[in-house]
């Protein structure tokens, strides 16, 4: 009889993992059966807001854009880590709480300080050529 009950909890995971399937692939499934289609030479044109494209639509983007994107993904990641240990704050260990959150602070401040020695914060643009 125990068996019955450790299924029984499977089944609500079933269910949770079956409504999560529906809800990622039910739109994209309605859009597939509703969405208008074209055919025609402009179907595979570059589109710019409404105005006629000019060039190609491979444009080589400077890698420091991306370093920046990576800094402010991990940073952001890192608040996130923060909020947890803030609302555990002052539960037990405050003074051992408060150093480990001055260390983590004071390691993202060292890399705020790396990233800018290395130049990543200075965006010097490209001489543009016609």
């Amino acid at each position: 009889m125990d068996n019955w009950a450790v299924l029984h909890d499977f089944a609500y995971v079933l269910i949770f993992l079956l409504v999560a399937v529906v809800f990622a692939l039910g739109p994209l499934i309605i859009a597939h059966l509703l969405a208008p289609r074209s055919f025609g030479p402009a179907r595979n044109q570059t589109y710019e807001c409404g105005i006629p494209a000019q060039g190609s639509a491979w444009v080589q983007v400077a890698i420091i854009y991306y370093l920046f994107a990576l800094i402010f993904l991990a940073f952001d990641v890192d608040v996130l880590f923060l909020f947890p240990v803030l609302l555990a704050f002052g539960e037990g260990y405050v003074w051992r709480d408060l150093i480990e959150i001055a260390i983590f602070v004071s390691i993202i401040s060292l890399v705020i300080v790396y990233a800018w020695c290395r130049g990543v914060f200075w965006w010097k643009r490209k001489p543009e050529s016609r």
